[in-house]
């Protein structure tokens, strides 16, 4: 499968480093994107500076992944770029962490950014697309815009990880929300152990 992956400026740059990780992992082709602000985002939080040149290498060194796998980056500002069209369509998109403003474009079907064009390509093309939004509490636009998202076929999945697993560690709470966006996806995993397994 292809898989676009969109990290945007809201706080978990993690949960789309680990989804990237774990569909190379399991022999599936990335597209990765992130807008400026994930860029920021990802650069404080992990400590990750995604250059436009190179951004690949650099982030399978990030991940410890050979070179061999089906990666490519895309920079957020290239509306010709192949996945814009419907003809080109991938078979999914994730946008985690999923910013605000990214889920208001959504939304609001505004495709001004590659990011936004590829779930609005996702939506009309029946493809999957997943949203992972990042933010609390949660005001009246933002739960409308979630709606209007859901309405349109978005799947909506905060990252919010559960405790009957009862994780020991960041990691853990980390894969389990990563776990739940591959269970979206139909991709099998051991991220997490299920309940009464």
């Amino acid at each position: 499968m292809e898989i676009v992956v969109a990290i945007t400026g809201a706080s978990g740059s993690i949960y789309g480093l680990r989804l990237v990780g774990e569909l190379l992992g399991r022999g599936h082709t990335v597209v990765l994107l992130a807008s400026e602000a994930g860029k920021q985002v990802m650069a404080h939080e992990v400590g990750l500076q995604l250059p436009e040149e190179g951004a690949e290498t650099v982030l399978l060194d990030f991940l410890g992944l050979d070179a061999g796998v089906a990666l490519r980056y895309a920079p957020d500002d290239d509306l010709f770029d192949a996945i814009c069209s419907g003809s080109r369509a991938p078979n999914a998109v994730v946008v985690v962490p999923c910013s605000m403003a990214t889920l208001g474009g959504i939304a609001g079907g505004v495709a001004s950014s590659l990011i936004e064009r590829a779930a609005d390509v996702a939506l009309k093309e029946g493809k999957q697309l997943v949203l992972v939004p990042r933010e609390t509490p949660l005001n009246l636009i933002h739960l409308r815009n979630m709606v209007a998202a859901a309405e349109a076929g978005a799947v909506v999945l905060p990252p919010m990880p559960a405790f009957y697993q009862k994780p020991a560690s960041v990691d853990d709470m980390v894969n389990f929300v990563v776990g739940k966006i591959l269970d979206q996806l139909g991709i099998e995993h051991d991220l997490f152990t299920r309940w009464r397994a």
